[in-house]
């Protein structure tokens, strides 16, 4: 049984782990929290070790088809846009590599006609010559359009739902392909089958009421480890950011709020590697380092040609699916709109620190080919 399909039963969360999941995002007063607090950090340390799993995001292109009302590279969204070519990706990656990150996620909008299964597999197969562990967040695919991107070495696979609310996804999703709810929640099923060795999901926080999110997003994670036991299951939370056409959070989803999810998750799936972004403060992801959490990004950027520049050159406008050129001014360096603005703005170099700080060591790679028949 796939998730969508299980999804449409009522008795989906009245499993039993899922009904504890459920008494534990009530509230709960300060000392039942720090109780939490201090079991969450045990099984973290218990499963995972001191350990932090540092990443860095590559946006690949900031095209998309997609008419989504939250998201800054919606297709109506008159922005600077452009696709790396794989040279370009290259470089970005080179200067990750000498930051010191074995572990890129490539990102792109949804748009077939710019990020191609060639195109992507192209990527991978070039950035997997110096960088062990790469993964994709990308527009969702048949099993077999992944099977390809997995050859050439891609090992993880992430897509969040953004919103498990099907009234509210559907208000939210009025174009493209991306309006398919269902399709996009099986994503993860299908990448399985296909031979990723590392799933994450999660849900944007903002869009619906953050208990019910958080209790299917729970749903999710349960299915995923009972039905893709093969690989490694990860989960994000991430909450609205400033984006362009500034879409305004509908629900709060406050830090008191997001400190108990995750606790909730630790304690109730101790297995289930947790990721912190960039999206949230510096003060907040210090506070969560020992928490819980077992994965951070770092030093990031959210358009492509970020780290270094590159693509500013093929740099053009698109509104409602049409381009136009950008004509820069003499001097004028121009550079692709981001996805969505970051809030730790520190360095790789303050982060690891940081964490150094706190009794952790950072983790800059766990995983090689070599470990692998197939690498062999």
């Amino acid at each position: 049984m796939t998730f969508s399909e299980a999804f449409r039963d009522p008795a989906l969360t009245e499993r039993r782990i899922l009904q504890r999941f459920a008494s534990l995002i009530r509230p709960q007063s300060n000392e039942q929290l720090e109780a939490m607090a201090r079991e969450a950090e045990k099984l973290t340390r218990q499963f995972f070790g001191k350990t932090m799993r540092l990443f860095a995001p590559i946006y690949l292109s900031n095209e998309c088809v997609n008419v989504c009302k939250y998201c800054g590279f919606s297709r109506n969204n008159p922005i600077l846009r452009v696709t790396l070519t794989v040279d370009q990706v290259e470089a970005e990656a080179r200067h990750l590599v000498e930051q010191g990150f074995r572990n890129i996620l490539l990102v792109a909008g949804e748009h077939p006609k710019f990020v191609s299964t060639d195109y992507l597999a192209e990527c991978v197969a070039r950035l997997g010559k110096f960088i062990p562990s790469l993964s994709l967040e990308v527009g969702p695919m048949e099993t077999a359009d992944y099977v390809p991107v997995v050859r050439a070495g891609a090992e993880g696979l992430v897509v969040y739902q953004e919103t498990y609310d099907r009234e509210i996804y559907a208000e939210l999703h009025t174009a493209g392909p991306k309006k398919d709810f269902d399709w996009r929640l099986d994503c993860p099923e299908r990448a399985y089958a296909a031979g990723f060795r590392r799933i994450g999901v999660g849900a944007l926080f903002g869009l619906a009421p953050w208990e019910t999110e958080a209790l299917h997003l729970a749903a999710h994670v349960d299915h995923l480890l009972r039905q893709c036991w093969k690989s490694s299951v990860t989960v994000s939370l991430p909450r609205l950011r400033p984006a362009a056409g500034a879409f305004a959070p509908r629900h709060e989803f406050n830090d008191r709020a997001m400190v108990q999810v995750i606790l909730a998750l630790r304690l109730c799936f101790p297995q289930v590697g947790i990721v912190l972004s960039t999206r949230e403060s510096s003060a907040l992801r210090d506070r969560l380092m020992r928490l819980g959490v077992t994965m951070m990004s770092a030093g990031s950027h959210t358009e492509p040609g970020g780290y270094t520049g590159v693509g500013g050159e093929s740099i053009h406008q698109t509104e409602r699916g049409k381009a136009k050129p950008v004509i820069a001014s003499e001097g004028e360096h121009l550079s692709a709109t981001e996805q969505f603005a970051i809030a730790d703005e520190r360095s790789v170099v303050e982060v690891s620190n940081r964490l150094r700080d706190l009794g952790l060591e950072p983790v800059w790679k766990d995983w090689d080919a070599a470990l692998t028949h197939a690498g062999i």
